[in-house]
């Protein structure tokens, strides 16, 4: 009895293992898919951009991903990967979004479309930037990517807009330096304090940092015994900001210990804030393109779109997401 005792127990926690192990995939809510049914690739996207006009990231997820299943080797299946990856985006899936703009790219590195993939792909990593005090791998990544955008395509929407996510990325990067310095101010390491906000002031000095690093100098400099190198750095800031609300405060320190900076603060007080987050509302939309020509063009209907129209006796009025459908043909 006690050996048949044993071998139930050791079925027993067999099976408890197998259960436990597979739990995950047991118990894990599958995200819906279509069923197969085949239909006009026109139908399939249409409904796909009918679902992200509607906000239905994963529905037109769905359809732009049978729009490749069906119909594989055409210009729709090729538009449709740049969608699936435009409505990851949507809706803050950035891994998703990010392998979908890859797989475009790698698949067609000469399209005319490659460029906004390139472009989305940094867009992701930009909204993905956490806070100073966090690891900012994300901001590194979107440094890169962005640079990327910026070299690749100069003279294009994608770059204009790159260039001014980039200021930020390098606003958030001397931001996390600043943090660094401060924190070793504090802690009574002027020393290493001074080499970051010197690496501000080298690296990131055209951010909304390089006042207060300057400032910084001046006090890390007072606490070493180094008069002279606080004027001087003060002195610079006087030169470049003598209306910032930080060289206000160096001049008030400077002269608190008998040193005179060779100019006084301007009328005005000049006060730095970047907003950071998501800025979908200023994301560049997708390029329109002409599936009859397979070159990028303006917006274009489908034919149930323009039928539509006629019937209604005047233009629909335009949505903010169709030139992001322009890419779709729609």
């Amino acid at each position: 009895m006690l050996a048949n005792s044993r071998d139930r127990l050791a079925i027993a926690m067999v099976l408890i293992t197998a259960i436990a192990l597979s739990g995950c995939s047991v118990f894990k809510k599958k995200a819906p898919t279509l069923a197969y049914q085949e239909r006009p690739v026109e139908l399939l996207y249409d409904v796909g951009a009918d679902r992200l006009d509607h906000h239905q990231w994963a529905e037109a997820v769905n359809y732009f991903r049978e729009v490749e299943r069906q119909h594989p080797y055409s210009e729709w299946s090729r538009r449709a990967i740049l969608m699936t990856a435009y409505a990851h985006y949507e809706a803050n899936d950035y891994p998703d979004a990010i392998a979908d703009a890859e797989r475009f790219i790698g698949l067609y590195p000469g399209n005319v479309s490659t460029p906004y993939a390139y472009y989305l792909k940094a867009i992701c990593y930009f909204e993905q930037i956490v806070d100073v005090g966090r690891d900012q791998a994300a901001t590194e990544q979107a440094q890169a990517a962005l640079t990327d955008v910026i070299k690749r395509y100069p003279h294009t929407e994608y770059a204009l807009d790159a260039r001014l996510k980039l200021d930020m990325v390098l606003d958030q990067l001397a931001g996390k330096e600043m943090t660094i310095g401060r924190y070793y101010l504090r802690a009574g390491d002027p020393i290493a304090a001074i080499g970051r906000f010197q690496t501000v002031i080298s690296r990131y000095q055209t951010t909304s940092h390089a006042p207060e690093a300057l400032y910084r100098l001046v006090e890390a400099y007072l606490t070493l015994g180094l008069p002279a190198e606080a004027v001087k750095d003060g002195a610079v800031l006087g030169f470049n900001y003598p209306g910032d609300i930080w060289y206000r405060d160096a001049y008030r320190l400077l002269t608190s210990k008998g040193l005179r900076p060779p100019t006084a603060p301007s009328e005005g007080i000049v006060v730095h804030f970047l907003p950071f987050g998501k800025h979908k509302d200023t994301t560049v939309a997708p390029p329109a393109y002409d599936v009859t020509t397979a070159t990028a063009a303006g917006p274009v209907q489908t034919t149930a779109a323009a039928q539509a129209d006629a019937d209604a006796g005047k233009k629909k009025p335009k949505k903010q997401t169709d030139l992001v459908h322009g890419v779709l043909g729609l």
